[in-house]
């Protein structure tokens, strides 16, 4: 340990500190098989400000889809739609700016 005498662990860390303001959570868009050739779309992780209500009329609507919100008591709201549809998901945030590609 002698070698990290003048090591600062936060200058380092390229998510330790930089800019303040961006929150760094993560959206996880997953497909879930069911029995056939069914799937689920589930998208869970989008910041509490937003509102998911709203957010999953616009994907429904605008995929052609059926979709629900499903209560989660340790993962909170999380959005399900029918189908594949995680490209379409990926690209609408993006383009309404949701949220970043990274």
């Amino acid at each position: 340990m002698d070698n990290f005498v003048g090591f600062n662990k936060e200058a380092s860390d390229p998510f330790v500190g930089g800019e303040k303001d961006v929150d760094n959570s993560k959206v996880h868009i997953r497909v879930q098989q069911r029995n056939g050739r069914k799937s689920i779309t589930t998208i869970q992780g989008l910041t509490e400000d937003l509102d998911l209500n709203k957010i999953t009329r616009a994907l429904k609507k605008t995929f052609k889809c059926n979709g629900n919100i499903h209560t989660d008591s340790e993962l909170g709201e999380i959005a399900q739609l029918s189908g594949d549809q995680r490209t379409n998901v990926r690209d609408f945030f993006i383009d309404q700016e949701v949220c970043r590609e990274d």
